[in-house]
């Protein structure tokens, strides 16, 4: 008896997403079933990246197949795609990106920028194109993290070209000033700055643009929530207290402006002895898995306090990029590939307009 594509579904189906749960295989994501006699071969295609995760989903595929009377030879490829959140009413889209992520918190020192770079460069690594903007108009980290300089170049008079490392797309204000020049800008020149450097770079077909936000919950933030569509934000935080009620606050302040929270990332949790072993939570232990509990927001993942991460990224090579198979890097991978899983069940809804204020006799 001849195999159908709809046998083929049907054995798929104990398949599932190693993120989301789901059904891995339905008929929007397979593509090209050919089904000649006893061998079968087809595509699937994700809506986020996941290059880690193919090998393990090819052989459970192939296994599936192999569970149908008559199939001996089975081939599949398994290729991501990812789509396009809607902007919001009144935010311009903008030319090459996709999706933009604020890595934000409510205060400085707990690692954000760390993050947000190792974070873009583990999105490379799972098959993305990613940017990362340095939003940090009084702070930038992100030439140093990363290992770039000297100012942005032009191919038509208007828009900047960013400086490529390792793989992403990279601008920050820190290419267009010396490390010694104070920005002593107030809010509406700071936050003038920040739109000129999101929307005249000329970005290249970006699934990711990574937003390395600066601390606080101030006009920066506010013009990002206000003028760029973005999908989502990562919250960054330590587990002590301090620092989760700063993170509180970035989370409310979001939520006001109608921006989704894609997560919570937990940094610094826990600090392993590299001489004897001995793990110890220095900031506490398990506030951002609560806080994330409480609000109802995913838990992205927890990482260590380590030195060798410090010394990676103040290199200019983070984590990520220096030693790619270390257990750190796994971690932010793992991060990665959820935050991309997450962006992918919500893509297509149109994010909420930014709140208008209506002055009225009676208000």
């Amino acid at each position: 008896m001849a195999i159908t594509e709809q046998d083929l579904l049907a054995a798929l189906a104990s398949v599932k997403d190693p993120l989301s749960g789901a059904t891995f295989v339905t008929p929007q994501t397979l593509r090209n079933p050919q089904i000649t006699g006893g061998d079968v071969a087809f595509d699937v295609e994700m809506a986020y990246p996941a290059k880690s995760l193919v090998p393990q989903l090819r052989s459970a595929l192939v296994a599936a197949a192999r569970s149908l009377p008559g199939v001996a030879n089975v081939s599949v490829t398994i290729t991501s795609k990812v789509m396009s959140q809607v902007a919001g009413r009144g935010a311009r889209q903008i030319p090459g990106v996709k999706n933009i992520v604020a890595i934000a918190s409510g205060k400085g020192g707990v690692g954000k920028s760390t993050t947000a770079v190792n974070l873009a460069l583990a999105l490379v690594a799972e098959g993305a194109q990613v940017g990362l903007l340095d939003a940090d108009i009084y702070g930038p980290s992100q030439p140093l993290m990363t290992g770039t300089s000297g100012k942005p170049e032009t191919l038509d008079g208007k828009h900047m070209e960013p400086k490529r490392a390792m793989g992403l797309q990279i601008n920050s204000i820190g290419f267009l000033v010396s490390d010694e020049q104070a920005m002593v800008w107030r809010g509406p020149m700071a936050s003038n700055a920040l739109e000129q450097l999101i929307m005249q770079t000329h970005w290249y077909d970006l699934d990711y643009l990574i937003v390395d936000m600066p601390p606080g919950t101030g006009d920066i933030q506010l013009t990002l929530a206000q003028k760029v569509p973005l999908t989502g934000a990562v919250i960054v935080t330590t587990p002590q207290d301090i620092a989760l009620i700063d993170a509180k606050k970035g989370i409310t302040m979001f939520q006001k402006v109608g921006v989704p929270i894609l997560g919570i990332v937990e940094n610094m949790a826990v600090h392993v002895c590299s001489n004897c072993g001995h793990a110890e939570h220095i900031f506490g232990a398990d506030g951002g898995k609560n806080l994330a509990q409480k609000y109802g927001m995913p838990y992205l993942g927890a990482l260590p306090l380590a030195l060798s991460i410090r010394e990676q990224t103040d290199s200019g090579k983070p984590t990520v990029a220096a030693e790619p198979d270390s257990e750190v890097s796994g971690i932010y991978k793992a991060i990665a590939r959820q935050l991309a899983s997450t962006i992918a069940a919500r893509s297509g809804g149109e994010q909420p307009a930014f709140p208008t204020i209506k002055i009225s006799k009676e208000t």
